[in-house]
């Protein structure tokens, strides 16, 4: 059995409340799950406006698999206009660690 995750940094654009924040997260959480059915949740930098952090986690028999998934989760955030990437961290765990 194979964990993986990742953790997006997100800058959000011109967002001035956490009301418009939501607006924004909310669907790129939503399409993460529907299209490649990841667990998601914002996970950080919840209390500020212009900055989020999305983790996905997802399990998998085959790492191959598992790479593929999360390659195309990863495409997907970096590909929204209204966001831009900072950063990316991958972890994969086993069932032995």
């Amino acid at each position: 059995m194979y964990v993986g995750t990742l953790s997006f940094d997100l800058l959000l654009g011109d967002v001035r409340s956490l009301k418009e924040k939501r607006s924004v997260v909310k669907p790129i959480v939503a399409e993460l799950q529907r299209k490649f059915a990841v667990s998601v949740a914002e996970v950080g930098a919840q209390d500020l406006h212009r900055r989020a952090e999305i983790g996905v986690a997802m399990v998998s028999g085959d790492t191959g698999h598992l790479g593929d998934v999360l390659d195309r989760c990863e495409r997907l955030v970096a590909a929204r206009p209204e966001v831009e990437l900072l950063s990316v961290r991958r972890r994969l765990h086993t069932d032995e660690d």
